[in-house]
């Protein structure tokens, strides 16, 4: 049976958790991920030089694998959102939403009319390049992608009720590094304010029927945030992982010498 859809999902178990992906884009890497029995993958485009060909080959690669595909794009632009989805994403996330309005038009660029006013084109890879009517492929867009808006600066914060309250945005993400920076108190992740931040974003999603998501690099801060109501997580950094481990096997190496 193929898998349901990656919102679906988060609605049925109130969960669903995967990596985020900054440094390893290689065809292999979805199947890799698929065996860890995550629910799907991040790829990063704004931090990464990522582009859109090289996604396109990672899309497809997760096709059949269990993993739903997800982006995030490089700036909040139609041009972006939509082109990734084209390509087969089933949900982007959009760095630095600062306002109900800049929400609006994001969902807006992620759906077809009459929601919104993402571009028509049919049998690509978005739709597995099967037949059906536009009707119906436009139908089942809308209900399986996923719209993150990020929310890590201080206007972001102070419109967080309203940015979790429009249509269509479906997951609170904080961005927890950007959030201190622009709190004016730079990785600090036990200060009061940024405790504060972190509840505030919480409550607004649960208040809105919404998720709030996290990017957890360890297990403390998994079990932490899971503690405080995430319930959308990335778990890990690829490349901190790989460093991780690798520095584990040199240390012993170097010990046998």
């Amino acid at each position: 049976m193929p898998r349901l859809p990656l919102k679906e999902t988060l609605m049925r178990e109130g969960h669903a958790f995967g990596p985020m992906v900054f440094e390893f884009f290689s065809a292999g890497m979805p199947a890799i991920i698929a065996t860890t029995g995550a629910d799907f993958a991040l790829f990063d485009m704004e931090h990464t030089g990522l582009e859109f060909e090289t996604f396109k080959h990672l899309v497809a690669g997760c096709r059949g694998m269990g993993v739903a595909p997800l982006a995030r794009v490089p700036a909040n632009e139609y041009d972006f959102i939509a082109r990734a989805l084209d390509m087969g994403a089933e949900g982007v996330m959009l760095p630095m939403v600062e306002s109900r309005a800049e929400a609006e038009r994001i969902v807006a660029s992620a759906h077809y009319p009459p929601r919104g006013r993402r571009g028509a084109a049919f049998g690509m890879a978005h739709d597995a390049y099967l037949p059906g009517t536009p009707a119906e492929k436009m139908r089942a867009a809308g209900e399986r992608t996923l719209v993150i808006a990020q929310i890590e600066t201080d206007k972001g914060l102070a419109n967080v009720e309203e940015i979790a309250a429009t249509p269509g945005v479906d997951v609170l993400w904080v961005g927890h590094f950007d959030l201190t920076n622009f709190l004016g108190i730079p990785g600090e992740f036990q200060h009061p304010d940024y405790l504060a931040a972190i509840r505030r974003v919480v409550a607004a999603a649960k208040a809105n029927g919404k998720l709030a998501g996290f990017l957890a690099t360890d297990e403390n801060w998994a079990r932490d945030y899971w503690g405080f109501g995430f319930r959308m997580i990335a778990y890990g950094i690829d490349h901190a992982i790989y460093q991780a481990a690798l520095k584990s096997g040199i240390a012993t190496l170097k010990s046998l010498a």
